[in-house]
């Protein structure tokens, strides 16, 4: 028997079936590198599918980022995008660069270490302070990118 994927349990403890829809929109954001827009993953996920409409992707990301397995961004841009959360083998925790202009998405993950230990003062600092418990953060530098700021 193969080993099930990463986020298989995440949807089995939630009491929640794998359709054939939510396999095709998982197959979709692991296979990509960028940050799709439901729109986005619509179009391709038509193209496997055509049975596959648009609520039916948006219902399916709604409950992916609920269960953990997708995480949503609002870039500033008036819509949101997804990314598959991480897995084992995957990217690993990251960040993001947003270009204002072009509104391309840069991750990275430079200097992960150094931040780790910043930023895991600051939230030690912060839950005393408001009595608050810190699971996760996000952070986004917004810019230029090297493309827009030659124009």
């Amino acid at each position: 028997m193969r080993e099930q994927p990463w986020w298989y349990n995440r949807l089995k403890e939630s009491g929640a079936r794998l359709t054939e829809p939510r396999e095709v929109v998982l197959k979709i954001l692991h296979d990509s590198n960028d940050h799709l827009s439901a729109t986005d993953i619509y179009v391709q996920a038509h193209r496997l599918n055509p049975s596959i409409g648009l609520t039916t992707v948006y219902r399916t990301l709604d409950m992916f980022a609920q269960l953990g397995i997708v995480q949503k961004f609002e870039f500033g841009e008036g819509k949101a995008r997804f990314e598959l959360m991480d897995s084992p083998g995957g990217k690993g925790h990251h960040h993001h660069l947003v270009c204002l202009k072009c509104k391309k998405i840069i991750d990275y993950s430079d200097m992960m270490d150094d931040e780790k230990e910043f930023l895991s003062k600051i939230e030690g600092q912060l839950e005393i302070k408001h009595n608050f418990k810190i699971l996760d953060h996000l952070i986004r530098f917004y810019g230029v990118c090297n493309e827009c700021k030659v124009e």
